[in-house]
């Protein structure tokens, strides 16, 4: 079987597993969120943190939940990696110093939901650090998204109201009643395929084959990696990620692995139909999610099996940087899918793609990661580009834009295109202030265009809270790491902000009745402008500076 017929195989396998699952997760999860009552655990919970559950929230009170949880979060964790040394499970000799600078930088990345690692985890983090600090903002920071987009949705379902629903209680129904049951049936899975889970202090010693030794590292891995994609955070256990074979051992765990990092995403606009009382809308936003992930992953594809750019190629396709055990058609479908979501999880290296297959992955997330993006960010992103396409449409037509009966007046549309610019804005910003640096440029393993495509991949990285790397870029320095913290820092929360401003605005609005005029946002025709206007902002926004890196580079190959 040829390489392209496999990897269309693997490809169609994934869409009918994940098409399978879209309406009963979906349908779950709109019963999570709506539901009026609370487990026995759960009042425990909001006891402990003193909060009440009866009690809603407006959007400045949800927006300021999240940032006092996340501060506390971000300062838990920083301290944590400070003192592992003098905890139990610490590593007895780390190979990369935990430095404040680098702890600043592991605490943000993990609390923005980016995991963005500047060190090498099986040789710098302990055991208990791994646990009780990275796998649990693995759940906490990918249900503070979900709970996000809930109360997106909601200031669309709401009419005449302030508030957008309680944080806390969004997050804790979240964390316990989706992420840790999905989390644990997944990690019995990945044990069952060959993904370690154990204890050992990287003190197993062997003897290889040519009689010397070889010390095997160990950990909790498999109960890390699954909450790691489930809920499109990306840090690896291991060095090399999702490409070391005690993450990630088999062809068919790597297929387990991308269907968990896109199965939330791709059911939420379920949940979204639901609770606006249309599933229609929500199988219209699935859609135009689906065409810009398949035509991406299919793009992706076809440039690294037949596209001869700058790296060595073999039977036509670029076996540099993949791990044989998956080949390179799974290995871009890998690439694609941790780069349209915010997962940033590898199995292969993207600083050795072709010009064309890096660009895409770098594309992906200038997208805003809305195809299906992050759990619960790819959700909310998608629909403000819903309703700046229903704003354009009115334009086009002389019409007061309307969207789910409400109308896009100039309030609206303000928000919304902040939400939108604000990522841009990071990222163009960072990469200029590195390459105009002679001592951060010096960091670049390469020079030229690759050089430049380094740097622009760690800040798009960064800034979409994605975390995956170019691997070329050498960024453990006191200014990487606080440049690239303020990047996830402003990217993640910044756009939050707005986005519970722009639902506090629309949850505010009576309903606006359906005339002549109103355009259909259900059907084939909206979906297509909702991607067209997706694909055409980014191309507006970052064509200037991917001409100068990976179509620069690609061409002069």
């Amino acid at each position: 079987m040829s390489a392209d017929v496999a990897g269309t195989l693997f490809v169609l396998s994934l869409v009918v597993a994940l098409a399978a699952v879209h309406v009963p997760l979906g349908d779950y999860m709109y019963r999570v969120y709506t539901a009026s009552g609370h487990s026995r655990v759960e009042r425990g919970m909001y006891r402990l943190i003193g909060a009440d559950p009866k009690a809603e929230q407006t959007w400045g009170a949800y927006a300021r939940s999240v940032l006092a949880f996340s501060a506390v979060s971000l300062l838990f964790l920083f301290v944590l990696q400070l003192v592992q040394g003098k905890l139990p499970l610490a590593l007895p000799d780390p190979g990369t110093e935990m430095t404040p600078a680098l702890a600043w930088n592991t605490a943000v990345s993990f609390v923005t939901n980016t995991n963005w690692q500047a060190y090498s985890g099986e040789s710098t983090q302990g055991h208990l650090v791994q646990m009780a600090g990275l796998t649990v903002q693995n759940f906490v920071s990918a249900a503070v998204g979900m709970a996000v987009a809930v109360a997106f949705v909601r200031g669309l379902a709401r009419h005449t109201r302030a508030e957008l629903g309680n944080f806390w209680v969004d997050l804790i129904r979240g964390s316990f009643r989706i992420l840790l049951p999905l989390a644990i049936v997944g990690a019995v899975i990945l044990v069952t395929g060959g993904v370690i889970q154990n204890f050992h202090l990287h003190d197993q010693v062997v003897t290889t084959l040519a009689g010397g030794a070889q010390t095997i590292p160990g950990g909790p891995v498999a109960s890390q990696e699954v909450i790691k994609e489930l809920g499109t955070n990306g840090g690896g256990f291991f060095n090399v990620n999702s490409a070391h074979p005690f993450e990630n051992p088999t062809a068919w765990t790597n297929w387990v692995e991308i269907f968990l990092l896109s199965v939330i995403a791709f059911s939420l606009p379920r949940t979204f139909g639901r609770m606006v009382g249309s599933p229609k809308q929500g199988v219209a936003i699935v859609a135009v999610m689906s065409i810009i992930a398949l035509l991406s992953v299919s793009l992706t594809m076809a440039f690294q099996l037949q596209h001869h750019g700058t790296v060595p190629t073999a039977v036509g396709a670029s076996m540099e940087g993949v791990e044989q055990r998956f080949g390179v058609a799974n290995s871009a479908v890998f690439a694609a899918a941790t780069t349209l979501t915010s997962t940033g999880a590898v199995d292969s290296f993207h600083d050795s793609y072709t010009s064309l297959g890096g660009m895409m992955t770098m594309f992906n997330m200038m997208l805003g990661e809305v195809a299906p993006g992050g759990v619960g960010s790819g959700l909310y992103g998608m629909l403000i580009l819903a309703i700046i396409t229903v704003f354009v449409a009115g334009l086009m037509v002389g019409r007061t834009p309307e969207y789910l009966g409400k109308k896009i007046t100039p309030r609206e549309i303000k928000l919304a295109a902040t939400y939108f610019l604000v990522t841009p804005l990071i990222v163009l910003t960072g990469t200029a202030a590195a390459m105009a640096l002679p001592e951060q440029r010096a960091g670049m393993l390469n020079t030229g265009p690759h050089g430049l495509s380094e740097v622009l991949y760690a800040f798009t990285s960064a800034a979409n809270n994605n975390g995956s790397a170019f691997a070329g870029l050498t960024v453990n320095t006191t200014w990487y790491n606080t440049a690239l913290g303020l990047a996830m820092l402003f990217g993640r929360f910044l756009p939050i902000i707005f986005a519970l401003a722009l639902a506090g605005a629309l949850a505010r609005q009576g309903k606006t009745p359906e005339s002549v005029g109103t355009l259909p946002t259900h059907r084939p025709q909206f979906v297509g402008m909702v991607a067209g206007v997706t694909l055409i902002l980014v191309a507006l926004t970052f064509l200037p500076m991917l001409a100068l890196g990976p179509l620069a580079e690609g061409l002069h190959s």
